[in-house]
């Protein structure tokens, strides 16, 4: 395994900025500007299609350092819809190749999020309502590490059922096939998903996990399926391509016993051991009860600036990210290394080109679009 250490001493210096390219284990991101993961509930069986190829591929042409894909389930069970996007066949790898390749000849580097929905699957659409699917009409029983359903407000809940120990080594098995599947159609990084209630974090949390196993219990027990999976992946995914962890700092439940920031600093240094490369803080999603703080510009980024502190691997922010000066400061200040801007991607595909021209920048534009660049 590739030392990470030396990845960190290469990363911080006093004058890196939004736009200074950032090297992790042996790929350079020619920028600081990542594309969150964001589902797009728009593929057919799991199947990638048109509208990956334009979402994911008119990022790349606005210049963002990474293009991530939404949540891509490592099984039909691992879905949150019947409509998720999906790797857990040859076929759902390929049918995502043209878009990795396209983005890359765009000068940016793509990047997969393995996912398993756990007890948070079996749901139609959120402009369907987001309500579950019971399997009778055409959902599925979903799994997580105790057999307590999702207590979804606008519905019955799915059935769910305890993980066994079988189960568990089959995910992590899901997780290491669909991780040699992006890599051998070209993905540059894969991100294990942790965060946001699905099944890895329903392990890391004691709201949903109930176990009397090596899996429950003690903090170490229920972060060993996380660190077993991220484990597997950083196996088979190649020394000289990274590997992130997407994390929940937080489950925003403070009267109840619940995973917690001081947890999340915790998990970092064993994430590093594990084989991450950058861990990609974000938060909530466990449960409907969360009390989400009032939110305004980058609300996350001092859980961010936390796990930072704990420890030697790069670290994203995620949250409320919406101008360029505020991208800028936050990798300017040391208080990230990369700035992973969700919603405002989807509002504006443009928006690494426009922050550097903000900026004051000189990058390199797409030369179809250099006519009607900036000046």
């Amino acid at each position: 395994m590739h030392s990470v250490l030396l990845v960190r001493t290469e990363r911080h210096t006093m004058t890196d900025s939004l736009f200074t390219p950032l090297t992790l284990a042996g790929t350079t991101i020619p920028n600081r500007v990542a594309m969150s993961p964001m589902c797009q509930y728009s593929a057919p069986e799991g199947r990638a299609t048109d509208w990956h190829r334009v979402h994911l591929g008119s990022r790349a042409v606005g210049g963002a350092g990474v293009v991530m894909t939404e949540a891509t389930a490592v099984s039909p069970a691992g879905r949150i819809s019947p409509t998720d996007l999906g790797i857990w066949s040859d076929e759902h790898a390929e049918a995502l190749r043209d878009t990795v390749a396209f983005v890359r000849e765009q000068g940016s580097v793509p990047g997969i999020q393995l996912a398993h929905a756990g007890r948070k699957g079996s749901t139609v659409p959120p402009w369907d309502g987001g309500g579950p699917i019971p399997p009778a009409d055409g959902g599925w029983e979903t799994l997580a590490p105790s057999a307590d359903p999702y207590p979804h407000p606008d519905g019955e809940p799915v059935p769910t059922r305890e993980m066994s120990h079988d189960d568990i080594d089959r995910v992590t098995a899901q997780f290491r096939r669909a991780a040699e599947r992006a890599r051998d159609v070209g993905f540059q990084i894969a991100e294990v998903h942790l965060a946001h209630g699905y099944l890895l974090h329903e392990f890391l949390s004691p709201v949903t996990n109930h176990r009397g196993d090596e899996y429950g219990g003690s903090f170490e027990n229920r972060a060993r399926f996380s660190l077993e999976v991220t484990r597997a992946v950083r196996e088979v995914w190649p020394d000289d391509r990274p590997v992130f962890v997407r994390i929940s700092a937080t489950d925003w439940l403070p009267d109840r016993e619940s995973w917690t920031l001081d947890d999340s600093a915790r998990l970092a240094p064993l994430l590093a051991d594990a084989g991450a490369d950058l861990i990609d803080v974000s938060s909530g999603g466990i449960h409907p009860d969360q009390q989400i703080p009032e939110t305004g510009p980058g609300y996350q980024i001092p859980y961010a600036e936390r796990v930072n502190g704990a420890t030697d691997v790069a670290v994203g922010a995620v949250g409320g990210i919406t101008t360029p000066q505020q991208a800028d400061q936050l990798v300017r200040n040391g208080r990230a290394d990369l700035a992973i801007v969700g919603r405002e991607h989807l509002r504006n595909p443009y928006f690494a080109l426009e922050a550097a021209h903000e900026l004051g920048v000189d990058v390199e534009w797409p030369k179809q679009y250099e006519r009607g660049r900036f000046r």
